[in-house]
């Protein structure tokens, strides 16, 4: 499964998708990118004449690259062929930085275990300076529905 068929298999779009480019991806972790536009609506609301990317949506860009990509990629490429949808289970993550609008930020995650239709990995968001936005472990369920 190639990093095409893996983007259009996420089963989000505008104004909810936070991948813009899958850098790289392989059985032990995935790598991609997203820039914060400035006209995303939630910056209208958080904070007051003072934007700042809520804590919320970096969690939901580590999950989205890091978790559900990687997870359609382990799931397409098992026996069965056809990839799953991956649902989130838990997270632990740890805010260092703030994501103000306009930055572009790389995501990268490397899988912990995937068995029993579990998916955990950590997962950082890096700045263009380099720099640890934010970190932790993401954990998820793969499934053939998106019921369960």
């Amino acid at each position: 499964m190639n990093k095409e068929e893996i983007l259009a298999y996420l089963p989000y779009t505008e104004p909810f998708l936070f991948v813009d480019e899958l850098l790289e991806i392989d059985e032990n972790g995935a790598t991609g990118t997203f820039t914060f536009r400035k006209d995303l609506d939630f910056y209208k609301g958080h904070f007051k004449d003072h934007p700042v990317t809520p804590g919320v949506i970096l969690t939901e860009t580590m999950a989205q690259i890091g978790l559900v990509c990687l997870g359609i990629y382990l799931s397409g490429t098992a026996v069965s062929g056809a990839p799953g949808h991956v649902m989130l289970t838990s997270t632990a993550i740890d805010f260092m930085k703030p994501v103000f609008p306009g930055e572009r930020v790389k995501v990268v995650a490397e899988k912990v275990y995937f068995r029993f239709k579990k998916l955990n990995c950590n997962v950082q968001m890096i700045n263009e300076a380099g720099e640890v936005v934010c970190r932790g472990n993401i954990s998820g369920m793969v499934t053939n529905k998106m019921n369960g």
